[in-house]
């Protein structure tokens, strides 16, 4: 930057205000503008394009003139932080742990090990154990925070396969329905299995994992040598919400020695709300758990997680001694991510966490789950009640799934395509049992009662266009 004297890379004092009082002005722009701004803009600015290639400049660019930059670039593409947007999983970015990250990255204090920063590890040793204590896990716990539920899920089927089966493991077997998350055939393959050892268990007409279906399966690869060693059920899957039986698994696991991991990415914290812990029971008695606090808790992109109930297998399967960290101490109260983990290197995410936590407190995280159950239940009744839509499943989570009737999947294209071009809200759409269905999911902590009434009203509008025409 511009006229910062001898040391470019040491603003001065007043140097740092004006920045951080600049950021502070577009960061309040921003949100005041989210109400409506458009929850999709596919227009892309050219101009912008060619700023953005252009060659880092040898002496800097005035601050503002960088941030004028992000400001245009915030104007395209999906509003993932805004309203209307109901596609995919929306995530969150509330303001607080925005504040948690900046404190963070100036600080830049190293958690992978307790002792270089004792009191920011036990910040996210304390997070990691209130969600443990969510789902009721014994004291022997651990868990670690991830960039999010892929590399959750990697680490899960790690662990499973280190405490399930030998050295040579290639014989393996991995459980899990089509409606899982994709990243659960991904880790295994990057866990290294050959892709034919994740087996698809077939599902019930309620999109739930099929038990009688999984109990043939095991047998079925124990009598071809096959060593079946993990079951993966999802706590509301991506498609439509849908929770496995939980409990009928565990029975399963119990009876046949296998690791079950619960993919929880989207709909784990719903456990904070009664109807929806319900609906997870068994939960408690997993062998782990993939969290993503970036969906339902609102937290930037980025903040994954993943518990274990007995944590010295996650240790087992993660820790490598390495010579020159041996200035280091062991273990105390508080455990040493970095044998829990993957990662040696990575960022403070405990604070993005533990700031919005005890600045707003638990209740209101519960308070907008359960204001985001309540608008999903309204915008199903709503569209159950267009008789040109089918919508065939109950929500379970805050999942809405609906397409035309008939066996057309491009008149349901088009009607998606309608929906989307109101630009209030955008949806997106999957392929179930080899059908188009249209999505709306009802995770952001923006959205309220009147944009799902709006998107209500932009469906109905336009299933009468596409029906009509």
């Amino acid at each position: 930057m511009s006229g910062l004297g001898r040391y470019p890379l040491e603003p001065s004092t007043d140097e740092t205000r004006r920045m951080l009082e600049e950021a502070a002005r577009f960061v309040v722009a921003y949100l005041e503008g989210l109400e409506e701004a458009p929850a999709v803009n596919p227009d892309l600015d050219p101009e912008l394009r060619a700023r953005i290639a252009e060659e880092p400049p040898a002496a800097g660019r005035p601050f503002a003139e960088v941030l004028h930059i992000l400001e245009r670039g915030a104007k395209e593409g999906f509003n993932t932080s805004g309203p209307g947007y109901l596609a995919y999983i929306p995530g969150g970015g509330i303001v607080a742990a925005g504040i948690a990250d900046l404190l963070a990255d100036v600080m830049n204090r190293y958690v992978g090990i307790w002792q270089p920063a004792p009191a920011f590890a036990e910040i996210e040793w304390r997070v990691v154990r209130w969600l443990c204590d969510l789902f009721d896990l014994p004291a022997e716990a651990r868990g670690i925070l991830t960039s999010g539920g892929s590399m959750a899920n990697f680490s899960a089927i790690v662990a499973a396969r280190k405490a399930k089966l030998p050295e040579d493991f290639l014989n393996g077997t991995l459980y899990a329905t089509d409606q899982a998350h994709h990243s659960v055939a991904k880790a295994a393959v990057l866990a290294g299995f050959p892709a034919e050892s994740v087996r698809i268990v077939p599902h019930t007409p309620a999109l739930r994992m099929d038990v009688g279906a999984l109990r043939e399966a095991i047998a079925q690869d124990r009598a071809a040598g096959s060593r079946p060693f993990c079951v993966v059920a999802s706590a509301g899957t991506t498609n439509t919400g849908a929770i496995d039986p939980i409990r009928d698994i565990v029975e399963v696991r119990d009876g046949e020695d296998l690791w079950l991991h619960v993919d929880g990415a989207y709909g784990g914290f719903f456990q904070l709300t009664e109807r929806v812990r319900r609906r997870f029971a068994g939960i408690e008695r997993a062998d782990s758990i993939t969290l993503d606090p970036h969906k339902a808790m609102f937290l930037p992109y980025g903040t994954g997680a993943l518990l274990v109930r007995d944590g010295e297998r996650l240790r087992a399967a993660h820790s490598v001694h390495a010579d020159y960290l041996q200035d280091l101490a062991g273990e105390a109260e508080v455990p040493s991510f970095a044998d829990h983990s993957p990662e040696l290197s990575r960022d403070f995410r405990g604070l993005r966490v533990w700031l919005p936590l005890m600045l707003h407190g638990v209740e209101a995280f519960r308070a907008a789950l359960e204001e985001k159950l309540d608008l999903t239940e309204m915008l199903h009744e709503r569209l159950s009640a267009i008789p040109e839509l089918e919508v065939p499943w109950e929500p379970e989570v805050t999942v809405v799934t609906f397409r035309l009737r008939g066996d057309g999947d491009e008149s349901t294209r088009a009607l998606l395509d309608r929906i989307n071009a109101s630009r209030r809200v955008f949806l997106s759409s999957t392929l179930i049992d080899g059908r188009f269905f249209i999505r709306a999911c009802i995770v952001s902590h923006r959205t309220h009662r009147d944009r799902v009434e709006e998107a209500a009203e932009i469906i109905g509008a336009a299933v009468r266009e596409v029906a009509g025409s």
